[in-house]
């Protein structure tokens, strides 16, 4: 769904204008800028990803009918629309290989030696 939609789904569950959430529904939907696939959720369609939500946005905004709304319940809406459930970060990780990259550089003896 697009952030748009969500907006209106938004508009019917808490009230206001489209407008008053198209920002947060845009930051959900962000990561599609670097993964054009639905493999982008996984950055950002987790508990973790609403979590950020409030960091950035705050705990709550007042949407245009002066109703105070969470942001973690536009949140929560955002992806359980999308994902039918609120997955969390382990439920994307769990059978990821662990890269080797993942533990940073290897030092051996010759790298001390260079950096002497």
């Amino acid at each position: 769904m697009k952030p748009y939609l969500h907006g209106q789904v938004s508009v019917r569950k808490f009230g206001g204008k489209v407008e008053d959430y198209q920002e947060i529904h845009d930051f959900f939907d962000s990561s599609k800028a670097h993964v054009p696939d639905m493999r982008h959720r996984a950055i950002l369609h987790s508990s973790f990803g609403i979590y950020l939500a409030e960091r950035v946005f705050g705990t709550t905004i007042t949407n245009s009918d002066g109703k105070v709304v969470q942001v973690r319940d536009i949140g929560e809406q955002h992806v359980i629309d999308d994902m039918g459930r609120i997955p969390t970060v382990q439920d994307y990780l769990t059978g990821m290989p662990m890269y080797s990259w993942l533990g940073g550089p290897k030092i051996t003896k010759r790298t001390i030696q260079m950096v002497d």
